[in-house]
């Protein structure tokens, strides 16, 4: 495959994904404020906090160093484009897939609807938060189409937010399924597929 042709389908990869997962948010988001369950339990963390984190600490990332001086640490290498693509195109599916396994109980705030049941099925027997684990996943194949530089720095800001929301999410599932979330947490992995098989095997 040409040059020219691999970045066409660089670019429309990244279009493709990136505004399917925008497409589907909003068209969920307006589904949802119409047909979703009421609230019974909401968590004293909303939906704002931890993106303001990831914004705050990418506006002082780039006050620091401005996005041109990622350049020079950018690494110009084919194999890694090779790699992201793939990546960019699984972990967009499995975060649509968890976002439709999760159907009318998604909120972007940490809360638990009227008849909320514990899901451990599907994409959450795999990742206890497969969107973020598919968002993650996302942000990974594009530093790695972009050559990591500043992308890698985004997927950094992002983790450290995301593990924020998360730790305030376990928290509310923890009060709400007292018993069946402490053995789902044992059995199920936070972000990272396949890291509590390795811990065992490694014990």
């Amino acid at each position: 495959m040409t040059g020219s042709a691999w970045g066409w389908l660089v670019d429309g990869a990244l279009w493709a994904c990136w505004g399917l997962f925008c497409l589907v948010w909003a068209a969920g988001a307006i589904y949802n404020h119409k047909h979703s369950p009421a609230v019974r339990v909401r968590s004293r963390v909303g939906s704002r906090e931890p993106w303001l984190i990831a914004g705050v600490g990418l506006f002082l990332l780039g006050r620091v160093v401005p996005v041109r001086d990622w350049r020079p640490l950018s690494i110009g290498d084919h194999q890694l484009e090779v790699l992201g693509l793939p990546i960019l195109l699984a972990a967009t599916a499995f975060t649509l897939w968890a976002r439709a396994a999760l159907g009318t109980m998604w909120s972007s705030a940490p809360l638990a609807r009227e008849q909320h049941q514990l899901r451990t099925e599907g994409p959450y027997g795999i990742t206890r938060h497969p969107i973020y684990t598919g968002i993650l996943g996302m942000l990974v194949g594009t530093a790695l189409l972009s050559g990591l530089g500043y992308g890698a720095a985004v997927v950094a800001v992002v983790v450290v937010a995301l593990e924020v929301k998360i730790h305030y999410e376990e928290q509310l599932m923890a009060a709400s399924f007292p018993q069946d979330y402490a053995a789902y947490r044992r059995r199920v992995p936070q972000l990272i597929p396949g890291l509590g098989r390795l811990r065992r095997q490694a014990a």
